[in-house]
């Protein structure tokens, strides 16, 4: 079985940390053991959610983030669609607002 490269535009599954269970698109590699992903709801594109990779899980899904840039600006809006179009999508935030 050959393993999922974690490359940019990659879907990737939280396994540890509060955010455990819920799904973010990785936006850069920082190093061998860093990236730096956003979801558009929880981890915005302005305050990205660094995280090493051995508490991520890829999955087969990628987002052409790339293309998305050099078209326009990539928005959260852009993620958030992506992700709920696949399934990966949250319903809410992390934290209770109230």
């Amino acid at each position: 079985m050959e393993r999922l490269p974690f490359d940019i535009g990659r879907v990737v599954l939280s396994r540890q940390g509060r955010d455990a269970g819920r799904s973010f698109v990785v936006i850069q590699v920082v190093d061998e053991q860093f990236v730096l992903m956003a979801d558009g709801l929880t981890r915005k594109l302005d305050h990205l959610k660094k995280k090493k990779i051995k508490h991520l899980r890829p999955k087969p899904l990628r987002m052409d983030v790339q293309a998305l840039a050099d078209s326009h600006q990539l928005l959260d809006s852009d993620l958030r669609k992506f992700l709920s179009e696949h399934g990966c999508a949250i319903d809410q935030p992390l934290c209770k607002e109230g």
